[in-house]
């Protein structure tokens, strides 16, 4: 729970700061590039603190290896698979 909450204000910090860390880090090319010609790196910062975010409920609320298992279960069950 604690790392959860830590999860969640490191994504609110992304999210809230980014332009503060556009300024720091730099702009990213790949985001400049298909998001958009001036605000593409803020919006991926600002993706990247709401996945962190989301990262942070699942940790608080302990959902995250049950939603991990469904996410990653076409990888694991692939070698589970009979062929008839």
């Amino acid at each position: 729970m604690i790392i959860g909450i830590m999860v969640l204000g490191i994504g609110f910090a992304i999210t809230r700061y980014a332009e503060w860390m556009h300024q720091n880090f730099g702009s990213i090319g790949w985001a400049e590039a298909h998001f958009g010609s001036s605000g593409g790196s803020r919006l991926f910062y600002k993706l990247i603190g709401i996945f962190f975010i989301f990262i942070g409920i699942m940790l608080i609320t302990n959902i995250f290896s049950t939603f991990a298992g469904w996410i990653l279960s076409p990888l694991t069950e692939l070698g589970q698979r009979s062929s008839i």
